[in-house]
């Protein structure tokens, strides 16, 4: 059990600083960088999408390290896993190449990580479903 808490943290710090890092930049709507404006307008989607994006990246990392709250938990994990494979399927259709899409990819990955290896004080109970 201690090597499963140790890949939840690994994953799951890994995915925080990944979800931080990009929804930072889509706060400052900066021009390049992973998420960026530049990026985003490319894929055909609108300047204020960054803002929507950027909030609730930073929300659902809080969500996620914070103790306790496990539906909230749950729904962050689902948010983050949504928004990854759309970015995924978003590079995809816009034929970006392949390193466009690793970084969504990646953290599409730590997200299933962190939400599998989490520790049962971390899920929902019986009772919470």
């Amino acid at each position: 059990m201690k090597r499963n808490k140790i890949i939840y943290w690994i994953a799951t710090l890994w995915l925080a600083l990944g979800m931080v890092s990009t929804g930072a930049v889509q706060l400052m709507k900066m021009k390049s960088g992973a998420g960026g404006a530049d990026s985003v307008a490319h894929l055909g989607y609108p300047a204020y999408f960054l803002t929507i994006l950027g909030f609730w990246k930073v929300l659902g990392v809080i969500a996620v390290l914070v103790p306790k709250f496990p539906v909230v938990k749950e729904w962050a994990y689902a948010g983050f896993f949504f928004a990854m494979s759309g970015a995924i399927f978003s590079h995809l259709a816009a034929g970006n190449a392949v390193n466009e899409i690793f970084p969504a990819l990646l953290l599409l990955v730590l997200t299933v990580i962190s939400w599998y290896f989490r520790p049962a004080d971390r899920k929902m109970s019986p009772v919470n479903q």
